[in-house]
C-alpha cells in the first residue's frame, strides 16, 4: 500500500512511518519543514519515504499528492500540553486540527482515484474528565476546551464519508513511549522525588506507542475497521497506581507528590491533561479483536525503561 501521513515526524508520526516501511509499504509525509523531515527520515535508512512540503491549514499543490495513495493517517495538530493556554495558543490548537483536517479531507475528496480509507487522530479529552465515572466509545463528550476540540476535530474527519472514504477516528489516550509524558516524568524519580502528580485520584488512561501504531496499522487494512475506537490499554490506572508502578519498575519509591501549583507554573491551563483524568475503556477496539502487547502499565513501562533512562 502507499499510504500518506500527517504529523509523521512527531512522537507517534515516526514511529508508524517505521513501522509501515519494515512492512514493505510506501509512505509520502506531508511535511511543514523538509529540513527537519530529512533528519528524521535519512533517504539512506528510508527509501521508501517520500518527503512532500505543505501547509496545512491551507489548499495548495500538495493536494495533488494525495492521488495514488491507498490510505491517508491524519496525526497533525499543534502540542497541546506543552505551554500555557493563552487565548491565541488556545485558537492555533483547535484551528491546527480544524482547517488541517478540513484540507486533508478536501485533498481525499478531489483525489482520482480516492484513497481507500482515512484513519483520523482526536483524543480522550472528548468525553472530559471525571474521576467516577467510566467512558467508551459510545459515551457522549464533554464540555470542556478540550472535549470541544475533540468534536470539532471529528466533525471535519466524518465529511470524508459522504465521498465514500471509509473513516476510523481513534481516540488516543496518553502515549507511553521514550520520550513524550515519561520523559516529563522521570526526572523526579531518578532523585528518589518521584511521586503522584495532582491528587492521585485522577485517572490515567495510556497506550503504549507501539500498541497504538499497531491499532492505526490495523484501521488501515482491515476494511471492517469503520467508525471510532478508543486507543487506549485496557487498565486503565488511578495516578497514584500509575506512579507507584512506574517507582517499582525504577526501583525508586513514589510517595513524594508533584504538586498541582508546580505544574500550573509550567503548564498553566494545559496542566489539565495530568491534573484531570478520565477512565476511558477500549471497548469498540476489544470488540474488534485487537491484541494489545502491552495491556498493563507495569509491562508497558518494563519496555519503555528497557531502553535506558
Amino acid at each position: 500500500m502507499k499510504i500518506a501521513i500527517t504529523g509523521a515526524t512527531g512522537f507517534v508520526g515516526s514511529r508508524l512511518v517505521e513501522r509501515l516501511q519494515q512492512d514493505g509499504h510506501q509512505v509520502l509525509v506531508l511535511v511543514r519543514n523538509l529540513a527537519k523531515a530529512e533528519q528524521v527520515f535519512p533517504q539512506a535508512k528510508f527509501p521508501q519515504v517520500e518527503k512532500v512540503a505543505y501547509t496545512p491549514t491551507e489548499s495548495g499543490d500538495w493536494q495533488r499528492a494525495i492521488v495514488g495513495c491507498d490510505g491517508v493517517v491524519n496525526l497533525a495538530g499543534e502540542p497541546i500540553a506543552e505551554s500555557r493556554w493563552t487565548p491565541a495558543r488556545k485558537q492555533e490548537i483547535l484551528q491546527s486540527r480544524q482547517l488541517g483536517t478540513q484540507k486533508l479531507v478536501e485533498a481525499i475528496t478531489q483525489a482520482n482515484p480516492k484513497p481507500a480509507v482515512l484513519v483520523s487522530a482526536s483524543a480522550i479529552g472528548f468525553y472530559g474528565t471525571s474521576e467516577t465515572a467510566t467512558f467508551d466509545e459510545t459515551s457522549p463528550s464533554g464540555s470542556d476546551f478540550l472535549a470541544q476540540v475533540c468534536r470539532t476535530w471529528e466533525a471535519e474527519a466524518q465529511k470524508v464519508k459522504s465521498a465514500g472514504v471509509r473513516l476510523a477516528i481513534v481516540r488516543i489516550g496518553i502515549v507511553l513511549g521514550m520520550g513524550g509524558v515519561i520523559a516529563k516524568m522521570l526526572p523526579p524519580f531518578k532523585l528518589f522525588a518521584g511521586g503522584p502528580i495532582g491528587s492521585g485520584r485522577q485517572w490515567f488512561s495510556w497506550i503504549h506507542r507501539d500498541d497504538l501504531v499497531n491499532l492505526i496499522v490495523m484501521a488501515l487494512t482491515r476494511s471492517d475497521m469503520a467508525g471510532t475506537f478508543n486507543a487506549t490499554a485496557p487498565n486503565p490506572q488511578r495516578m497514584a497506581d500509575f506512579c507507584h508502578t512506574l517507582g517499582e519498575v525504577m526501583n525508586r519509591p513514589s510517595w513524594l507528590p508533584v504538586p498541582d501549583f508546580a505544574l500550573e507554573v509550567l503548564l498553566g491551563d494545559g496542566a489539565k491533561v495530568v491534573l484531570e483524568g478520565q477512565q476511558v475503556l477500549p471497548k469498540q477496539t476489544l470488540a474488534k479483536g485487537f491484541q494489545y502487547q502491552y495491556p498493563t502499565s507495569k509491562q508497558a513501562l518494563q519496555e519503555v525503561l528497557s531502553k535506558g533512562y
